[in-house]
C-alpha cells in the first residue's frame, strides 16, 4: 500500500487541460487500457454540468472521479462514470474522499441525485457505496456492458447495480456522518439464499427462496467476500454466484424491495468471508 504519511494530499475539481491529460494517463495505469475517456470529452462535460475531481499527492495525480450530467426524462442528475485510484494507493481511503468531494461539488451545482453502477459481487465497492455513503439500489442491470475483456470482468456477465445516491437525504447524511443507528442483525430465516460454508473453502449458494415477501420487513442476500479469488480458482462457482444473486435481486426489486444496507457475517476466521445486502420495503433516500 502506498504511504500517505508526511505527504500532502489535496482533493479538488480539475479544469485545466494539462491535468485532464494527466487523468487520461492515470486511466491507462489503473485499467491497463489504451482507450481512456477523450480529453476533449472530459473538458466539454465539465463545461456542461459534469465534473472531474482529482486526488493529488505532492502535486502528482493519484486518483480521480469523472461525472457527467444525466437526464432520464423526469429527473436531472449527476452520472458518476469513473472512479480510479493508482494501484499503489487503493486501500488508503482515497476513493471515499473522492466521493465525498463529489457530493460537496454536486450540492454546489444544485444536484440532489448522483447515480452510478457497480458489480454487486465486489464487496469492497458495496461497503463503500451502500454502507459508508448511503447509496440505495432497486435496479439490476443484466450483462450491462456486454462481454468485457479486462482482468476483473472477463468471462463473467457484466451485471451491475444501478445506485441512487440522494445526497440531500437524511439517510445519506447519517451514513456519511457515521450515524448508523441500530444495525440490522442477520437472521437465517430471512435469507433469500441459503449458504453452505465448508471450513477453509469458499461459500456455496444453495437454496434460493423468492417467496419471502409477506411476513418480513427486512431480508438478507448473502454474497461471497472474495469473488475475484473464487473466479480464479473455481470459475463455475463464481458463475453460480452471479446467476443465483441475479435471480433474487431481479425478483425482489420487481416486487418493491430495495437494497438499503450492507453488513458482514459474524463468522470464525477459518471461514471465507460472507457479506449480506439488506433489503427493505421502506424506500430510503429521497426525502
Amino acid at each position: 500500500m502506498g504511504q500517505l504519511e508526511n505527504l500532502s494530499l489535496t482533493i479538488r475539481p480539475i479544469h485545466d487541460v494539462k491535468e485532464f491529460v494527466e487523468v487520461s494517463e492515470l486511466e491507462k495505469i489503473i485499467w491497463q487500457s489504451d482507450d481512456p475517456v477523450p480529453v476533449a470529452h472530459a473538458v466539454t462535460s465539465v463545461d456542461n454540468g459534469g465534473m472531474v475531481i482529482g486526488a493529488f499527492l505532492d502535486d502528482k495525480i493519484i486518483g480521480f472521479q469523472y461525472s457527467f450530467a444525466g437526464f432520464n426524462g423526469i429527473n436531472t442528475y449527476l452520472c458518476s462514470y469513473l472512479l480510479g485510484v493508482h494501484p499503489e494507493y487503493r486501500i488508503s481511503g482515497i476513493g471515499e474522499q473522492l466521493k465525498l468531494a463529489q457530493c460537496k461539488e454536486a450540492l454546489k451545482i444544485g444536484y440532489d441525485l448522483v447515480t452510478w453502477t457497480y458489480d454487486p459481487l465486489e464487496t469492497v465497492n458495496a461497503n463503500l457505496n451502500i454502507k459508508k455513503l448511503g447509496g440505495v439500489c432497486s435496479t439490476y442491470k443484466e450483462n450491462y456492458y456486454g462481454e468485457m475483456e479486462d482482468s476483473l470482468n472477463s468471462g463473467i456477465p457484466s451485471d451491475r447495480f444501478y445506485v441512487d445516491w440522494w445526497i440531500q437525504s437524511d439517510h445519506v447524511k447519517d451514513k456519511v456522518d457515521r450515524v448508523y443507528g441500530k444495525l440490522p442483525k442477520y437472521q437465517e430465516d430471512m435469507a433469500v439464499i441459503r449458504v453452505k460454508e465448508r471450513e477453509n473453502e469458499y461459500p456455496v449458494p444453495e437454496e434460493v427462496n423468492t417467496n419471502l415477501t409477506v411476513d418480513y420487513e427486512i431480508l438478507f442476500v448473502p454474497v461471497p467476500g472474495e469473488f475475484q479469488k473464487i473466479k480464479e480458482e473455481d470459475f463455475a462457482l463464481a458463475l453460480e454466484w452471479r446467476l443465483q444473486t441475479r435471480k433474487v435481486f431481479t425478483h425482489y426489486f420487481k416486487v418493491g424491495w430495495q437494497v438499503s444496507d450492507f453488513i458482514r457475517s459474524e463468522r470464525e476466521e477459518n471461514f471465507s468471508p460472507v457479506y449480506y445486502y439488506v433489503l427493505t420495503k421502506k424506500r430510503l433516500g429521497q426525502n
